[in-house]
């Protein structure tokens, strides 16, 4: 084997000359000097490697397809396909559902700015010296005495029914 790696020799007809080519440089070596007077004319075809037999059979029943193989990766493909479709289903019909929901939470927000100007609108066209002339004068309405309050205790609801008359 060469001490040259990566050169390229070129012999003359005397085999003690020989010229070495490495890259850019290039330069002869004669005489006695000369390492390797006779190229080793390896065969540079493809190198045949001793394989496992193992390892031959595993090669081999990777080749080969039967029929049972192919039906489980047409199953394997079918359900995946199945899965697949029905993830894609499913985040067309969330992106549906947040549309809406984005939508309905627009017109409650809408709803509630008009309610509360509404409010504010009532609230300042509300009178309470106006109110309190027409209940007294025209209705005939008088202030409570004391006495003719009566509490009634609510047990968490917004309003009271009267079942017997009060004293």
């Amino acid at each position: 084997m060469s001490n040259y790696r990566g050169t390229n020799r070129h012999y003359n007809s005397d085999n003690y000359r020989v010229r070495i080519s490495t890259g850019k440089n290039s330069y002869y070596v004669e005489g006695n000097t000369v390492r390797e007077t006779e190229p080793n004319r390896k065969q540079q075809g493809p190198q045949i490697k001793k394989v496992n037999p193992a390892a031959r059979r595993n090669r081999e029943r990777a080749k080969r397809m039967n029929l049972g193989y192919v039906l489980f990766l047409s199953v394997a493909v079918c359900i995946t396909a199945i899965t697949l479709l029905g993830y894609i289903k499913l985040q067309s019909e969330l992106i549906v559902s947040s549309k809406r929901v984005a939508s309905l939470e627009r017109e409650l927000n809408n709803l509630r700015l008009e309610n509360d100007e509404s409010l504010a609108r009532i609230n300042a066209s509300i009178n309470l010296e106006e109110i309190k002339q027409v209940a007294v004068e025209d209705l005939g309405m008088t202030y409570a005495k004391e006495g003719q309050v009566v509490v009634v205790g609510s047990e968490g609801s917004d309003y009271v029914r009267q079942i017997k008359e009060l004293k």
